[in-house]
């Protein structure tokens, strides 16, 4: 309870000073420091950004809004808002668009970082228990995650204010800085936390020995970044600059040593199933952020299910999003998939991400796990993990990469890699590269894989950026449509901030 009690009181603290950071000065009752005097205090900090990080992600289903409603293709039946963002109406004037205009929940991620980075020393210097690794291995996470912070907020937003210092609480407006700057910072403190970050948690790693914080791994596979989870990352980071060099070496590092971390494929069977991969954490999820039922902790909210799922699944009798029928078989056309494919009559053969195909409302049902992974309708509390990347989305982003550079064989041999564990095992997968854009396939297997993952619209800019032959893309791309607009609110709190051009 007091680790739950400093991680709330963090999170407070970073929500309020990020605020200040881009607005008004800030005062405090209590000096940040009296709280920096334990190992617990250290514990309850670096949790604290993870949990921030979390919130910012999750809240009003942000990152699926972002990554998976905002490129069109899913439906809204009634939500004004979602039809909204869905026809690239940001300016529409509805809460849940005005909020994920706003930065200030990414903000709360980098100032709970420096806040951490700037106390932590006083930690070891007044607690002999707190070891000079464990605080390495800790400043190194909070590098990365305010690392990733920056990266999300530039894919959302462009050009952003830059600020690696709380200040001790005396803050000033800051304008925006350019996004190749905060990428290029992005990238070098990545690496730099990598160089820190060990392989695996409370599993005798040469750079974490002994058990993290006196529990086993069990307690910290899949919830804290690896070494691997810097490098996937990064590899991502890389692909937004166009720099394909580097994304073949960062994938290539998570390939040779994803084992290391305990990662590996999930079959299609436990990518859909309510206890499977989704569910709870395990150490095949990369970098993602779970929820455990088993602590009382899940939703109704922040989560996909509350967008995607309805009638038969739970009891809600139409769902806030949901992909058209016609848009399931042109996107799943592959004949023998185990995700999604239909038989000679037009009936589902493999239904584990859709049911209720021929109904008003298909369901998109590969995440739900509701409760503890039960299947009770009558729940709508959901404690599905937000996954931002997995083995299967870096192998394909290192066949992107191959692809752009030249090496199409290479590129094949990763992308069947996913597709042969997504068809029967004696499928046989060919290529005729005189004809078959291997680039395109890359990207429909993407979907297909990635789908309800947050990816869709980052993979489209990509995509577009490749090939250069969707005109109406490429204006959106060109004049900054990409983009959010910046927070109406935000503007007229700071006066150095101006509003993307594409949303003036």
């Amino acid at each position: 309870m007091k680790n739950i009690l400093y991680a709330f009181l963090l999170a407070v603290m970073a929500l309020t000073s990020c605020n200040k950071a881009l607005e008004t000065d800030s005062s405090r009752v209590v000096g940040e420091k009296n709280m920096w005097n334990t190992v617990e205090d250290a514990r309850a900090g670096i949790l604290g950004v993870y949990a921030l990080t979390r919130a910012a992600l999750s809240d009003n289903n942000s990152h699926w809004i972002y990554g998976d409603v905002r490129p069109g293709e899913f439906t809204s039946p009634k939500r004004q808002d979602l039809k909204a963002v869905i026809s690239n109406n940001l300016n529409a004037s509805y809460p849940v668009v005005e909020s994920l205009s706003d930065w200030t929940r990414f903000y709360a991620i980098v100032n709970g970082a420096n806040v951490f980075l700037e106390n932590i020393a006083h930690v070891k210097a007044t607690d002999k228990r707190y070891s000079d690794n464990n605080m390495t291995v800790d400043i190194a996470q909070a590098r990365f995650l305010r690392a990733f912070a920056y990266f999300y907020m530039v894919r959302i937003w462009g050009d952003i204010p830059f600020i690696i210092s709380s200040n001790e609480g005396a803050f000033e407006n800051k304008p925006r800085e350019k996004q190749a700057k905060v990428l290029a910072w992005v990238e070098s403190e990545m690496l730099r936390a990598a160089a820190d970050l060990p392989f695996i948690y409370s599993g005798n790693d040469i750079q974490q020995p002994g058990d993290y914080y006196n529990e086993n791994g069990g307690r910290w596979g899949g919830a804290l970044a690896t070494k691997v989870t810097a490098y996937a990352v990064l590899s991502h980071v890389a692909a937004w600059n166009a720099d394909y060099a580097s994304v073949a070496k960062y994938t290539k590092f998570v390939e040779d040593n994803y084992g290391r971390s305990g990662g590996g494929f999930t079959s299609t069977t436990d990518l859909s199933n309510s206890n499977g991969f989704f569910y709870n954490k395990n150490t095949r999820q990369m970098f993602g952020f779970n929820s455990d039922y088993g602590h009382i902790d899940g939703s109704s909210t922040g989560h996909i299910e509350e967008l995607t799922l309805a009638e038969p699944v739970i009891t809600k009798s139409v769902p806030d999003i949901y992909l058209p029928k016609d848009s399931i078989l042109k996107y799943f056309n592959l004949a023998k998939d185990e995700r999604f494919s239909i038989d000679t009559l037009g009936q589902s053969k493999f239904d584990r991400y859709f049911i209720n195909l021929n109904g008003k409302y298909p369901i998109f049902s590969k995440i739900k796990v509701i409760q503890g992974g039960g299947t009770d309708p009558n729940f709508r509390y959901f404690t599905s993990a937000l996954i931002f990347t997995r083995l299967e989305d870096i192998v394909l982003l290192r066949a992107e990469a191959l692809s752009v550079l030249g090496d199409q064989q290479g590129a094949t041999d990763e992308l069947k890699q996913v597709m042969s564990r997504r068809l029967p095992v004696d499928t046989e997968i060919k290529f005729d590269f005189s004809k078959d854009d291997i680039i395109k396939i890359i990207f429909e297997e993407r979907h297909r894989e990635l789908l309800g993952e947050g990816h869709r619209w980052y993979d489209l800019i990509r995509y577009n950026k490749i090939k250069q032959n969707d005109a109406k893309f490429m204006n959106l791309i060109n004049s900054g449509g990409i983009y959010w607009p910046i927070s109406r609110r935000l503007i007229s709190q700071n006066s150095l901030l101006t509003q993307n051009p594409y949303w003036r």
